[in-house]
Parts: structure tokens; sequence; C-alpha cells
């Protein structure tokens, strides 16, 4: 098996607010990934977006996992939140479940908190438009051009790069095969018209692993015009 070259790397968010960890997972290490992730709950950067709530999205093709560690940490599922602690173990998200996790600042009980640290991981998959840390690298770093730098969030940017990470924005429950429209609209929106138009869901200048990154963008027709490997930025 190849070297993982992200195992040991921090990739931080928000100006350090977030802290990411790329590590072996401790009891299950065929896992796609896994990190440990900190969240320093009063840097100035996770207090300025405490009361804005990452978009609800699903996963097709992989469990992820969720274990907290320190602290705690909201997760809502179909709707519902809960405030995972140390107590609750590992918890498994399944296939096609709409969910979010947040930091709990933005509630009265979390209001004590300094940090909160977690485990995150997802099962292995043969597909290659998957959960990973390229799309994980990718996505911090965008989220920083908009939290950080004040750009305006793009939603076919976001729908490119969700669609890479083999991750797709939930659309309401009572609309007839929500999570199948949701599918083929991040495909054909994300991918297929993105591509078109020059969105592109790596950046070379945010990624370690590039010649993976074109791997998976060349497996679409629209976006293997992205896949320079003689790109150095």
């Amino acid at each position: 098996m190849a070297e993982d070259p992200y195992l040991g790397r921090v990739i931080p968010a928000f100006e350090g607010g977030i802290i990411t960890r790329v590590i072996t997972h401790p009891s299950h290490s065929d896992r796609a990934f896994a990190y440990e992730v900190t969240f320093l709950l009063q840097h100035p950067r996770v207090v300025a977006v405490a009361s804005q709530k990452p978009p609800l999205h699903f996963h097709p093709h992989q469990e992820e996992y969720l274990q907290v560690l320190e602290g705690r940490l909201a997760l809502e599922i179909e709707g519902e939140e809960n405030i995972l602690s140390p107590e609750d173990g590992e918890v498994t998200i399944r296939p096609w479940v709409n969910h979010r996790l947040y930091s709990p600042v933005s509630n009265d009980r979390g209001d004590d908190l300094k940090l909160t640290k977690f485990l995150l991981s997802a099962e292995s998959t043969p597909e290659l438009f998957r959960l990973d840390t390229v799309f994980f690298e990718n996505w911090y770093a965008y989220q920083d051009q908009i939290v950080v730098k004040g750009e305006k969030i793009d939603l076919i940017q976001v729908m490119s790069m969700f669609d890479a990470g083999g991750s797709y924005l939930s659309l309401p429950r009572w609309i007839p095969f929500s999570r199948t429209i949701a599918q083929a609209l991040g495909i054909v929106v994300g991918r297929w018209i993105g591509g078109i138009l020059g969105y592109q869901p790596f950046h070379r200048k945010w990624t370690t692993d590039w010649e993976f990154a074109c791997r998976k963008m060349e497996m679409s027709f629209f976006q293997r015009r992205f896949a320079d490997r003689s790109k150095t930025s």
C-alpha cells in the first residue's frame, strides 16, 4: 500500500480556529481517512461564525463516523439536533442520511467550553468521488476564502467541490425523491455545468496530493482539462 502523503499533516482553517490532524484511526486502520479535529471555541473566527450552521448534506457511498474526545459537538440528523459528548462513544452516520455537524458554541449550554476535540473518519469505498483528504483540504481552504477573506460564497463552486467529495446538498424532505434529485443536481450543476463554466473541485495551490486530485478530475469529461500536472500554482 502506498504511503499516505497526508499522514501526520496538520490542516488549519479559520486562522487556526479549527485544527485538523491527519492520523491513523486508533482502532480501524482500514478507514478511508481519520482526523483528530479541534474546534477552539473562543477563537475570534470560530465565535464570528458560531450562529451559522454548515450546509445540510449527505453521502451516498460512505458511512461517516464521529467520536467526541473532549467537550461537546452538535450533530444534526434529519432535522434533529443531538449534542454529543465523550460518553456517547462512536456515532455512525449512514449513507443517504441528511446531516451536518457544528460547534455547540451558539447554544447556551456550550458557552463555558473552550474547545471541542473529536475523531472524524469514513469507511473505504472504491468510488473515486468520495470523502477523502483531498476534498477536505480544498473545502477548508475555500471556507477560508469566505470566512477570512470575505469573498462571497459561490453555490456552483460548493456543488463542484461537494460532488468530487461524494457529498450532496440536501433538499427539503417533503420533495419526493429529494435525495436522488439532490445527487443529480450535484452532478449536473457541480460537475457538468460547473466544469463547462470553469469551476474546478480541486486547486493546486490548496492541494498536497495533486497527482491524486488530477486522477479524480480525469474521471469526468468536464473536469479533465483541470488535471494539469505541469501546474505549480
